[in-house]
């Protein structure tokens, strides 16, 4: 009998290289350089360890970056600069700065001309309310949170998105589970995905919320659900399962999922043992590289 693992992993690394590859050619092609500006106000590892990453990908890339230490209680006074600079085009902040509400204030506070996280007010009731435009012409995309969908670019790379249906439809007979339901990146990509028709179950530690577009998706919208099931109900259900869990002690029950289920971790802690190569079909350790690559890409989309 063979041991071989039926399972192939996928690094990010190979899902962002055509994105880094049209990003250059488009880069290269600009008479000005764009500057994107990332302020870190947190001696949080893993905000440090993502500005790092940003420092890499942009110089990769071939845009300018510049990374401004400040004092969180500065901070608020130093995004209303970078706004009116004509030098900088896009501005990011590293996550947390307070850890509290006062860090939704902060994302509205950047200017949506130069918000490459896609976390201002406009661009954050666009997505929910599936609203994929700014414009009634419908030349301008709406900006969109870049780790949320850097998961549906790598849902399209694995053929998980069906394009033979309607557009906006191509997450329909799907079902995914998310273990993480953060403001930043847990709901958004629920609703994203929800809306392009797949049932969601999003998962944290309150419990269990369901986000659907409804019975043969005509809603226009996601809406969401309370639901009483556990973890050990919706996962055996899914077809994809994604997490993204901030601790080094928690790892998922891989003795739930059903065999053949495709696994993605958004997390910079393992949350997934080895043991995921038994069970799994596809599995993604993370998404960091093409995270970079659509912050980029929503930069040159300003």
């Amino acid at each position: 009998m063979s041991t071989t693992s039926s399972c192939r992993t996928i690094l990010a690394s190979t899902i962002a290289e055509p994105y880094f590859n049209e990003l250059k050619k488009n880069v290269s092609s600009m008479a000005k350089i764009p500057k994107l500006v990332g302020f870190l106000a947190n001696e949080d590892p893993s905000a440090k360890m993502y500005a790092e990453w940003t420092q890499k990908s942009a110089a990769e890339a071939g845009f300018q970056f510049e990374l401004k230490n400040v004092n969180k209680d500065d901070l608020e006074e130093e995004i209303m600069k970078a706004n009116v600079d004509d030098s900088i085009n896009g501005i990011m902040i590293y996550w947390p700065v307070f850890g509290n509400k006062q860090d939704q204030y902060l994302q509205m506070t950047v200017a949506k001309e130069k918000d490459v996280e896609g976390l201002s007010h406009i661009y954050i009731q666009n997505m929910y309310h599936n609203i994929r435009f700014l414009d009634e012409e419908k030349t301008q995309k709406s900006i969109l949170p870049c780790t949320p969908l850097a998961i549906v670019k790598i849902l399209e790379y694995l053929g998980i998105y069906n394009k033979i249906l309607a557009y906006g439809n191509h997450l329909y007979g799907k079902t995914i589970t998310i273990i993480n339901r953060s403001e930043v990146v847990g709901r958004p990509l629920a609703a994203l995905l929800a809306n392009d028709g797949a049932i969601v179950y999003s998962v944290d530690i309150t419990g269990i919320q369901k986000f659907t577009r409804g019975a043969g998706i005509k809603l226009r919208k996601h809406e969401v659900q309370d639901i009483k099931e556990k973890l050990e109900d919706v996962v055996p259900l899914s077809d994809v399962v994604i997490t993204g869990v901030p601790s080094e002690s928690y790892k998922f029950p891989i003795e739930i999922l059903r065999d053949g289920t495709v696994c993605i971790n958004f997390s910079s802690s393992k949350n997934f043992d080895v043991a995921v190569k038994d069970k799994a079909a596809i599995y993604i350790p993370s998404i960091g590289k093409v995270t970079q690559a659509m912050l980029l890409r929503n930069l040159l989309r300003l």
